[in-house]
């Protein structure tokens, strides 16, 4: 699937303006770069002032509490835009000891990393910014640096509190990343792919076609991520690196106004990263428990073309994300309420949690999840009536290699130089024999592919 707004996208777009993109215009390219940056920053800034209004409230409810009530109406919309502002007007502080250039730096860091993520996450079928082959991998590569802001921001305040925040946080992300790594893997070796949409397209149909019902290893494994990704996002029961009552605020505790804010705003953008992982790899993405509420209720209509440019094709499309973002809501909202009911962990007892129960779960999990698919054990989606697609999900999985194949060699014949003009035309026979001689080691290696997945 191609990405939500590319350049032919554009092309039909302006066409009334009298403007077009070549396929290969670099112009284009850039024009189709900045409206998706300009879609996300949206998404990020948005989704956090969500969230903390969120945050708030379930913090209310939870210690009986009513939570915002005075800005924005009875339930408080708009106080945490009101906070924001309040945020922009304030001074920003830097301390005398600490390293200027660092120091302001590191919230941008943060940021940065939370926010390129989203630019290979899916929210359907067909709106993703960049559609990349190894979404999965480079989601968790990408939000992994995040860690480097928090790390210049502890060591450049000049704080002995924000330098053991540092600290703290590098030890727990880089312990953290392993469970992680082997939780992930397990979706990808099942279905055999590393690109998102097609994780979720694999999964469409009934709920028991979701992966967490895959095996009793997924099932468990999920449980395992889960708690492996709220403490890598730094939050409670596991914010040793901002522990209120050990290190007044942690690594930004120096930190004052906007430039304090981004570190919040990378912190709910990778609680959203983690949690819409989590959809896809586990909870079918956009496709709802039974096909009537998903994209599939228009599927006669899902293909390249209406899916581009035809009401009802954005209709389903519509309707997937939709089913994206409330899975991935409710994971955030279970973070929430986890933070507000459990006590902060002690440090070694987040360390001891790492290595003594999430490297070994996982571990077994991912041992087991292999052993059930080379045994070639019965799932739920090999129930003939609960079945996503007639074929199943190889069909799926063949089409993505066979589209991979055709792409590849669209763009070695667009790579390849034009011969010279005076060269003397040849026949037609000897034409359709280079031309077969041409495409045969892609139309080779895809067929080798398909046998593999047969097999």
């Amino acid at each position: 699937m191609a990405e939500f707004i590319n350049v032919e996208f554009l092309s039909r777009v302006f066409a009334p303006l009298g403007w077009s993109f070549a396929p290969g215009s670099i112009w284009g390219y850039v024009l189709a770069a900045a409206i998706h940056i300009g879609l996300l920053i949206q998404v990020v800034a948005v989704g956090a002032l969500v969230f903390i209004w969120m945050e708030r409230k379930i913090a209310g409810r939870i210690q009986d509490r009513l939570g915002p009530t005075r800005v924005g109406g009875k339930f408080g919309w708009l106080q945490t835009l009101a906070d924001g502002l309040k945020l922009i007007a304030k001074e920003d502080v830097t301390p005398k000891d600490a390293d200027r250039l660092l120091f302001k730096l590191a919230p941008y860091v943060s940021f940065a990393a939370s926010f390129t993520a989203y630019m290979a996450l899916p929210f359907s079928s067909g709106w993703v910014a960049q559609d990349v082959n190894i979404g999965v991998f480079f989601i968790v590569a990408v939000l992994g640096l995040e860690v480097f802001g928090v790390i210049l921001a502890g060591y450049a305040s000049g704080s002995k509190w924000s330098l053991f925040g540092g600290m703290r946080e590098a030890a727990q992300v880089v312990s953290y990343e392993v469970p992680i790594g082997m939780c992930i893997v397990i979706p990808v070796v099942i279905l055999g792919t590393m690109n998102l949409v097609t994780i979720g397209d694999m999964q469409a149909g009934w709920f028991t076609n979701w992966l967490i019902f895959n095996d009793p290893f997924t099932f468990a494994v999920f449980f395992v991520y889960f708690t492996c990704a709220t403490a890598s996002v730094n939050r409670a029961p596991f914010d040793l690196a901002e522990a209120e009552s050990e290190l007044v605020a942690g690594f930004h505790t120096e930190y004052s106004g906007l430039r304090w804010s981004f570190f919040f705003m990378a912190e709910y953008g990778s609680m959203f990263l983690v949690s819409g992982l989590a959809a896809i790899l586990f909870f079918g993405g956009w496709n709802g428990p039974i096909p009537l509420f998903g994209p599939e209720m228009l599927g006669w209509a899902y293909t390249p073309e209406s899916t581009s440019w035809s009401i009802l094709g954005y209709i389903a499309t519509l309707a997937g994300c939709v089913n994206f973002i409330g899975k991935t809501v409710l994971f955030v909202t279970v973070m929430m309420w986890v933070r507000w009911t459990l006590p902060r962990l002690r440090i070694d007892q987040v360390m001891t949690v790492c290595l003594k129960y999430c490297v070994p779960l996982a571990a077994f999990c991912f041992i087991g999840a292999v052993a059930w698919r080379l045994l070639e054990l019965p799932t739920p989606s090999d129930i003939a009536f609960l079945k996503h697609h007639p074929q199943g999900r190889a069909a799926i999985r063949e089409g993505w290699i066979m589209e991979q194949a055709r792409i590849d060699a669209t763009k070695a014949a667009a790579a390849k130089p034009e011969e010279p003009a005076e060269k003397p035309a040849e026949a037609p026979a000897a034409e359709a024999e280079k031309a077969a001689a041409a495409t045969e080691p892609a139309a080779r290696e895809a067929a080798v592919l398909v046998k593999e997945v047969a097999r």
